[in-house]
């Protein structure tokens, strides 16, 4: 099956699923694209792209699959963008520990969600045990 192809412009509010590596990598796309229309410089395009990449990776094999939302955001001139990425998996039992560089429950580098934090100006988890995790990020231009 395809990837579809990720349209040239996309809506300032909108939600794409994240259930398997195909998900994962339109995702990224889907990224690219929403910091291109906001005319983020190419490393605050990377720093986007790699923490969103990372993210929706956790949220397919962590969280058992579940979708990635944005919202394009004006403050004045100022410009950002910020995304979900939720899921109805087991959730983080400590989020202090899952936020430790190293610290992993799979065979990853434990660089996930510490990774994307630093590379954001904003970042926010909200997770329940047995009920599913969202993690909200936020770059501004």
């Amino acid at each position: 099956m395809a990837i579809p192809a990720v349209a040239t412009a996309l809506a300032d509010t909108g939600s794409a699923p994240l259930k398997d590596e195909r998900d994962i990598v339109h995702a990224r796309a889907m990224v690219r694209t929403l910091t291109t229309q906001l005319k983020f410089s190419l490393v605050e395009q990377t720093k986007m792209i790699t923490a969103a990449s990372e993210l929706a990776r956790n949220t397919v094999v962590y969280g058992g699959g579940g979708e990635m939302r944005w919202e394009m955001l004006a403050e004045g001139i100022r410009k950002g963008l910020r995304l979900h990425f939720e899921d109805k998996g087991p959730g983080i039992p400590d989020v202090e520990q899952a936020l430790t560089d190293g610290w992993t429950t799979g065979s990853g580098l434990g660089m996930g969600l510490s990774g994307s934090k630093r590379l954001v100006n904003e970042f926010a988890i909200n997770t329940k045990v047995g009920e599913g995790t969202c993690v909200s990020i936020t770059r501004w231009k």
